[in-house]
């Protein structure tokens, strides 16, 4: 089977998720354009030879629907020869893509293929509490399922991680992502989104909040206290008491969460170039680094989070390795009991772990995120002359993705 190589990759800055955010005003397909026309300038790639562009999107409806992978090929210019496609699992959609892309290549099915995401999260139609069980009152019946916030409130019980471990976590995430943004580690990925003058609308992520401390977070009310104990239109119960019907040991769902230890609500894009051995020497392409292995893994839907460990055993698995082959790991901040559980699980070393900060201190463009995750740890292993990395994701339905990539 053929290797499928990284030839290179770029991403948006994350742009604040609000209407005042400096990405708002850019339709979500205008957003993934000004990446694709990005990677075509830096890797020399001819468009019309590209077999696919594969896109994941969490939302797919509004801004984003009706194939935004297709739709962002031709807003870029690129010839109509170019395809597109849409994916969504969830959070891990942009991860999802990038795997499908390397597939394909190993394969034999393509040579030349564009993976990544996009999230303009100011962008959603307005949601109430969210149901993932919405008209399907079997599905309901069989798994109660409950917001994310409660999902990770529900962790935080029953793993005994405190407020003081979710915002001491948060804040790490911040010191991190603030030495690696005055670096400029994160350079070597971002490309700055532009007017239609020119102009530059943003080229830094806009999220983060440098010198955040626990005292600071400590005076933030827990968000979902209130969703977790409402009885929403359309439920005979709370959310907190569904949780408590999966999960009869919890007396109370203990709320810790809020927007300081979350992933933050931000716009971005990203994607990256994937490539057989045969076409990238054929073209003269020089490769940075390899897919090694991709799993997907699921686990119970009510506390929904808890995957990305049972995901990262099973790439291991797959791949012949062991959690000491691995140099970094990247967890994706959905919240901060998320890494902390993986973290604990597996025994990792929480110094090997989201060394740049996470979504937490950068935010979390749901379909964008993984592919941003792969460039992160790429650029990482590069800066630190390491050789292999392993991102892994929670996602909605009580999933998880991980991808071990590695240096050539």
């Amino acid at each position: 089977m053929r290797e499928a190589l990284i030839i290179d990759g770029a991403r948006t800055p994350r742009g604040k998720g609000k209407p005042t955010g400096a990405l708002h005003d850019f339709h979500p397909q205008e957003l993934l354009a000004q990446v694709l026309n990005a990677l075509r300038d830096r890797t020399g790639i001819d468009p019309a030879e590209v077999d696919d562009v594969v896109i994941g999107n969490g939302a797919g409806d509004g801004d984003h629907g009706v194939c935004i992978g297709r739709l962002a090929v031709l807003a870029a210019g690129w010839p109509v020869e170019a395809p597109g496609l849409t994916l969504n699992r969830f959070c891990g959609s942009g991860q999802q893509a990038v795997a499908f892309a390397g597939m394909g290549i190993r394969a034999g099915f393509q040579d030349l293929v564009v993976a990544g995401g996009v999230e303009s999260m100011s962008r959603f139609l307005p949601l109430d509490a969210p149901d993932f069980t919405a008209g399907n009152e079997r599905l309901r019946a069989r798994y109660p399922l409950v917001p994310q916030g409660i999902s990770a409130d529900l962790i935080a019980t029953i793993e005994g991680f405190t407020r003081d471990d979710v915002d001491g976590y948060a804040v790490t995430s911040q010191a991190r992502a603030a030495i690696a943004q005055s670096e400029g580690r994160f350079d070597a990925s971002l490309v700055p989104v532009r007017h239609a003058d020119g102009s530059i609308a943003l080229e830094q992520d806009e999220h983060p909040r440098p010198g955040t401390t626990v005292e600071a977070l400590a005076e933030l009310t827990p968000s979902f206290v209130q969703m977790g104990t409402h009885v929403f239109d359309g439920f005979d119960r709370s959310f907190d008491e569904m949780a408590r019907e999966a999960y009869p040991d919890v007396e109370a769902v203990e709320h810790v969460h809020h927007g300081g230890n979350s992933s933050g609500v931000v716009d971005g894009a990203a994607a990256l170039v994937l490539a057989s051995p045969e076409y990238a020497e054929a073209h003269g392409m020089r490769p940075r680094a390899r897919i090694v292995m991709h799993a997907v893994a699921g686990t119970e839907p009510v506390i929904m989070l808890t995957a990305p460990g049972p995901a990262t055993e099973k790439v291991l698995a797959q791949a012949g390795m062991t959690l000491d082959d691995i140099d970094l790991f990247e967890i994706n901040e959905a919240f901060a009991t998320v890494p902390l559980k993986t973290i604990r699980d597996l025994g990792l070393d929480p110094e090997k772990v989201n060394v740049n900060g996470g979504a937490i201190a950068l935010g979390h463009p749901i379909g964008a995120t993984g592919a941003m995750l792969i460039q992160t740890a790429l650029d990482e292993l590069e800066r630190t002359d390491r050789s292999r990395a392993l991102i892994a994701m929670c996602t909605g339905g009580g999933m998880g993705t991980a991808t071990i990539i590695e240096r050539v």
